[in-house]
């Protein structure tokens, strides 16, 4: 699928990974609709970009929200070719703690958020290409979810967090098997460390030890390393229904 002229959705599109894909999406001729639940980081990526790119707010977990973003796409640009799942958020909490057991509601929160809501908004999405003709190549859609080096090598304390990019991994192959009958493909990227702001508000200390697990580049990833593999993800039309490592060969210790 060509970037010039396609529309596409990335959630989380405000910062980090997601503002990385928006940014070069639209330097390469696409239109790109930008969902985030901080209005001001995704309103000041929209402005930046021009009249290649407009903002909504949205909250991944809510069916409503992302419903009315679907629909403003399709009144902007009449339709959706790709989605780019970016929106997630960190948890840090040992099962058993000093104070007790890790708060259910708090590992909830994190699946509810990285793994239902990147199905919610994937669900909804593919549900809107699947009614469009097809392109070039049989295709109607791409879509790429975010999972994490985390998925296989969750550290101390990442339960949660290591449950949702799991979840998240298992999903790729039967959705790409489901979906590819109406000729859209899905394909998920696993991070390493990069540089996000999850990232840089870890202490100094944490942020050197991180950076030394990596073997080469011995450096956090950028986002514009992802957006470049998601481009390739929508030009090749053979990646599908696969996980694809983005890491610098690192391979996370227990903590």
């Amino acid at each position: 699928m060509r970037l010039a002229g396609s529309t596409i959705v990335i959630t989380g599109g405000g910062s980090g990974l997601g503002r990385g894909c928006a940014e070069r999406f639209a330097g390469r001729g696409a239109r790109v609709v930008i969902l985030d639940i901080d209005a001001a980081g995704g309103e000041a990526v929209a402005k930046r970009l021009g009249d290649s790119a407009i903002f909504q707010k949205t909250d991944v977990t809510s069916e409503a929200e992302v419903r009315g973003a679907l629909e403003l796409t399709k009144k902007y640009w009449g339709r959706i070719h790709g989605l780019v799942n970016c929106a997630g958020i960190l948890s840090a909490s040992r099962v058993v703690g000093r104070s007790g057991p890790l708060d259910l509601a708090e590992f909830s929160r994190v699946i509810q958020v990285n793994l239902i809501g990147t199905f919610n908004v994937l669900r909804l999405a593919a549900a809107e290409m699947a009614a469009e003709p097809e392109l070039e190549g049989g295709e109607r859609g791409v879509i790429i979810n975010t999972a994490s080096v985390a998925a296989y090598e969750g550290q101390i304390g990442q339960a949660a967090y290591s449950a949702s990019k799991g979840g998240v991994a298992s999903m790729t192959l039967p959705i790409a098997r489901e979906l590819g009958k109406y000729g859209i493909r899905v394909v998920a990227i696993a991070p390493g460390i990069f540089e996000t702001p999850m990232v840089q508000a870890a202490p100094a200390a944490v942020r050197e030890s991180l950076a030394q697990q990596i073997p080469f580049p011995s450096r956090f990833g950028q986002p514009d390393e992802y957006a470049a593999l998601a481009q390739h993800i929508f030009e090749n039309s053979m990646l599908n229904g696969t996980v694809i490592r983005l890491d610098g060969a690192v391979r996370m210790g227990a903590k």
